[in-house]
């Protein structure tokens, strides 16, 4: 059955804002009492997922909101360091060029994503913002009864773990890709529907 509705994740997929969040990363630790990050072993930590990062880290599950919200807060005064991945603009413009609907569902911000969504925000129909951090499954159902679009008629695209275990509790079909948070390898192991390498294999899955 052809996706009529491509669903984004933000940060990690739509946004390059890894560099950010490592440099804010000890901050935000200090203020919130928990564990530091350890630099000499980013890419092990890329193999985590959101739950045993957290674990990693003393993060109880209680001050999520509050680190979300002093994150979103934070971003929005770093907006200028945060762009659009190379080919992602292209990706929208070709997915609703194919007429294929566009929706975007994170846990940051309103104004910070639709600042660096730029111009490309015209392309997204349906915007979702503030979601808790396991919160997209509910998300995802309000984004499709809106479109009117089935799950087997949707795609959900995210860059990491957490992504795609929603899309699978939605029966939605999951994409992730390479060039986010979680680690290629780790990603793998999930299985999702589609791993994407580079943003042209989003667009050449639409067809030309």
């Amino acid at each position: 059955m052809a996706i009529r509705l491509v669903i984004f994740d933000f940060d990690g997929t739509l946004a390059d804002s890894f560099p950010w969040f490592l440099d804010v990363f000890d901050a935000v630790a200090e203020r919130f009492d928990f564990r530091k990050l350890d630099r000499s072993n980013i890419e092990a930590l890329r193999h985590l997922d959101a739950r045993e990062l957290m674990r990693r880290h003393g993060v109880p599950l209680w001050k999520v909101p509050m680190i979300a919200a002093h994150a979103r807060t934070l971003q929005g005064k770093d907006l200028h360091r945060i762009k659009l991945f190379d080919g992602m603009a292209a990706v929208l413009d070709h997915l609703a060029g194919q007429g294929v609907e566009i929706a975007v569902v994170t846990s940051n911000a309103r104004t910070n994503v639709e600042a660096v969504l730029g111009p490309s925000a015209q392309r997204v129909g349906h915007l979702a913002c503030g979601s808790s951090l396991f919160g997209k499954v509910a998300k995802f159902r309000t984004v499709m009864k809106a479109a009117g679009v089935r799950p087997e008629e949707t795609l959900a695209i995210g860059d990491e773990v957490r992504d795609i275990d929603a899309a699978g509790a939605c029966g939605i079909v999951a994409g992730a890709v390479t060039w986010g948070y979680a680690a290629p390898a780790r990603l793998a192991t999930e299985r999702p529907d589609h791993l994407f390498r580079t943003p042209a294999e989003i667009s050449a899955l639409f067809g030309d």
